[in-house]
């Protein structure tokens, strides 16, 4: 008997091509969207599960701001993680950081940069629960100078040798440190927010880095670690994080400490010092809100084509039960038919998404795989899409089943006002869906390009970062005199207009960037619950940046204050609670212990880190010590090849003063963007799911436009022959439509708003929720439904009304 279904069901789908075309087409766009947006989904929940993930926490920093605290920084003291398992028994073990973007490493005559590394405590391996496939985890981090490779990175160093006890050179500042690889470790996954390369015993930080004589001792003074604690297994973790918080452990009371579950880092943590850009769960929200979204609709739209098409099935059901067929056979005869175009829908969807990934991994910035696993996390998705085919299936089912068969063979079936009624509503919650993505894709837009047209308060085109390690001096007075050396060689190529030497610039991380609670002014006033944050430059740093400045001007190299001045901008002005400019030029403020920083300048606010962040009080210091040293070419260099020229004479000149060292480079404006990267692919996925929407939408129009012709086949008839105009009769069939277009915008208004408000809110800077948006989103909608509609009413205007009356 099945197979007879399976035989009847696909000579149905061959016979009515378009039908069928339509439906398959809308679920396959359907379900392929869904694939591929909850494949995006479920790897943004995936980082840091480990086995014993659940019971891993991340200490951070609350400061007092004003009368209550606020998160104010990832990174703790490196006394944190010692008083935490010494004071809180739940706490079984500790892991600290100290991070390096990037260091510098030689191997024989090898001169090459690793980023991503760590100094480790010797727990690292009991707390990460990630293999070493080399050495022993007891010992492999126990001793000073000891290293600990990523396969990867050991491959990248000694190919297919043994790499354990080889020694390498690491250098930082100049300094050198000779490591002995003690170790080698399964590469970090990608899904996880704190990626080694390498790791570093961290008892060789107090005889290599140079922080000064207190620095390596435990102290409350230099919160530059990341701390990480391992719980005992069923530890109360609201308990324990409200215990840690009254304790005062570092008895300041501006400032105390805080934890985090490791998982709920990557979507939930945007702290100042963050080790890596994380996701957003209000993306992924909005992401998975439209995945199911479009698979609904697309259901929905299939409904409405199957009742659409039962109408003209109906005389086939009648001869069915006549013949003897059970209700339930009929039940079960079109249930095989949707499963088998479900099935061909499935089929292809699967094609889709494997065309198509390698495009939405560009998109999305992933490496995106349909493996065995990520099948495995799809379980409950599969079962929801079952789910929903069933039901889509059954109602269709049910309605061509419950036909009279004597009404079906004399062709007196109408649709009941309770069946109108839901088809009307499955056409008004499809364009309600539509108009409140067309609403968020028109804000994201908005929103975006307001972040990237938007002035920043400085000049970063045309303008170069370079930055490397030199490996042959370690004192500082000759590099700086190197660094001169440098500047005038670069003089002399003609696309050079300046340069200058900074710690950072903007779009810079915040790695770059110091920061102190305490300042303090000449007259007595002093703020200590803001933090400030501090870099050092050098006096042409703010005309090749193009500051400019309220107050005063530049360091002066010859001052009796050249090693104290400071630079400072409006919003230290207005956090110190300074009225104007001149009130603090030539004063002196005091922090770090300083009390003789003079102030030289006053510069207008410019945006350090984008407008993703607030306008942050910054204090710039003279220092001659070097770091990045920033070149801005001639306007003239406009042309790829012209950068890629200009790029090359650069680094022979580099090259030519340090010999012994490693070349970096980056396009200040470029860098600038990147802070956007993640904003711009939402956009693009907000877009183009959108436009899928809209399809399976049309198609949903599509088919009840069908029924209704269909339905009103001979009154469109007799009024023809009445005289009833074209345009009457196009007019008599839109209207409709336009109302249910109409209470969908009425609906989706409010619901649109709310969300896209939510949205916003998540940004420091933002643009306005326009009343022509809205008004945008509806207008688009009602033309998407015309020009749907149209197709078919004007062939129902225009045919002969002979045609359809000639049974009557």
């Amino acid at each position: 008997m099945y197979k007879l279904f399976f035989k009847i069901a696909t000579r149905f789908l061959l016979k009515n091509k378009l039908y069928s075309f339509i439906n398959i087409f809308g679920l396959a766009i359907g379900v392929a969207s869904f694939v591929l947006i909850m494949l995006y989904v479920n790897y943004e929940r995936s980082y840091d599960k480990f086995e014993g993930s659940e019971n891993v926490y991340r200490p951070y920093m609350d400061y007092l701001e004003g009368d209550t605290f606020a998160p104010g920084d990832a990174m703790t003291y490196n006394l944190s993680g010692p008083t935490l398992k010494e004071k809180f028994p739940e706490v079984l073990d500790y892991v600290r950081f100290y991070y390096f973007e990037k260091l510098t490493f030689k191997v024989g005559d090898r001169i090459l940069e690793q980023p991503l590394g760590s100094l480790s405590d010797a727990s690292y391996f009991d707390i990460f629960n990630y293999p070493l496939l080399k050495g022993n985890k007891e010992v492999v981090l126990a001793e000073p100078y000891s290293i600990v490779l990523s396969k990867s990175f050991a491959k990248k160093l000694f190919g297919n040798e043994d790499p354990l006890q080889k020694t390498i050179s690491a250098f930082r500042d100049g300094r050198e440190a000779v490591l002995t690889v003690t170790g080698v470790m399964e590469d970090v996954p990608k899904t996880a927010h704190y990626r080694n390369s390498f790791l570093i015993s961290y008892e060789t930080e107090k005889t290599w880095t140079d922080w000064g004589p207190s620095a390596h001792e435990l102290n409350w003074n230099m919160n530059n670690y990341y701390t990480y604690i391992k719980v005992a297994p069923n530890t109360n973790a609201a308990l324990l994080r409200q215990k840690i918080i009254d304790s005062d452990i570092e008895e300041d009371t501006e400032e105390r400490h805080n934890i985090e579950a490791i998982e709920s880092i990557h979507l939930y943590s945007n702290k100042p010092y963050e080790v890596s850009a994380n996701g957003s769960v209000t993306r992924i929200k909005f992401l998975s809100a439209i995945a199911f979204i479009i698979l609904i609709l697309s259901w929905l739209n299939y409904v409405n084509l199957s009742t659409t098409k039962s109408m003209e099935r109906a005389k086939e059901a009648g001869i069915r039960k006549v013949a003897g067929a059970k209700k339930s056979q009929l039940i079960i005869q079109s249930l095989v038919e949707s499963v088998l175009l479900n099935f061909i829908a499935m089929a292809i969807a699967l094609t889709i998404v494997l065309i198509l990934l390698p495009i939405y991994n560009n998109i999305t910035g992933t490496d995106l795989s349909l493996t065995l696993k990520s099948l495995f996390g799809f379980l409950p998705y599969f079962a929801f899409i079952l789910l929903g085919i069933i039901v889509a299936g059954l109602y269709p089912a049910l309605l061509l089943s419950s036909y009279s068969p004597a009404k079906a063979l004399k062709g007196k079936i109408r649709t009941s006002t309770q069946g109108l009624t839901i088809r009307k509503g499955l056409i008004v919650t499809q364009f309600l869906a539509t108009i409140v993505l067309l609403v968020g894709t028109l804000v994201v837009t908005k929103q975006i390009n307001f972040l990237e047209s938007q002035p920043i308060g400085a000049d970063i085109n045309q303008t170069i970062a370079l930055r490397g390690e030199v490996v042959t001096s370690e004192a500082d007075s000759l590099v700086v005199n190197d660094f001169k050396v440098l500047k005038e060689e670069l003089k002399t190529l003609p696309f050079v207009n300046k340069t200058a030497i900074a710690q950072t610039y903007p779009g810079d991380s915040f790695d770059n960037l110091s920061s102190t609670r305490g300042i303090k002014l000449a007259d007595g006033r002093r703020v200590d619950d803001k933090i400030f944050y501090s870099y050092h430059a050098q006096p042409n740093y703010f005309d090749l940046i193009g500051f400019e400045f309220l107050a005063g001007g530049t360091f002066l190299p010859s001052s009796d204050w050249e090693g104290n001045q400071v630079v400072v901008n409006e919003t230290f002005l207005k956090t110190m609670g300074i009225s104007s400019p001149e009130e603090i030029m030539n004063k002196t403020i005091s922090f770090w212990g300083n009390n003789d920083w003079r102030v030289s300048g006053v510069i207008k606010d410019y945006y350090h880190f984008g407008l993703k962040s607030p306008m942050l009080p910054i204090v710039i210091r003279y220092q001659k010590e070097v770091s990045n040293l920033l070149v801005k070419l001639d306007s003239s260099v406009t042309s790829t090849a012209g950068f890629g020229s200009a790029i090359s004479q650069i680094e022979t000149r580099w090259k030519k003063v340090f010999p012994q060292s490693t070349f970096n480079y980056a396009f200040l404006d470029q860098k600038f963007e990147a802070q956007y990267e993640q904003d711009k692919a939402f956009k693009s996925a907000f877009q183009i799911f959108t436009l899928l929407a809209i399809i399976i939408a049309s198609m949903g129009l599509f088919g009840l436009t069908s029924y209704t012709v269909v339905q009103r086949k001979k009154e469109i008839g007799i009024r023809k022959v009445n005289g009833a105009s074209i345009t009457q009769v196009l007019t008599l069939l839109n209207k409709d439509f336009v109302k249910w277009v109409g209470l969908a915008f009425i609906a989706a208004v409010p619901i649109s708003w709310y969300a896209m408000n939510q949205w916003l809110e998540g940004f420091t800077y933002r643009t306005t929720l326009s009343w022509w948006i809205f008004a945008l989103a509806g207008a688009s909608a009602l033309i998407i439904a015309l020009f749907t509609v149209s197709w078919q009413s004007f062939k129902a205007a225009i045919a002969n009304p002979v045609e359809s009356l000639r049974t009557e």
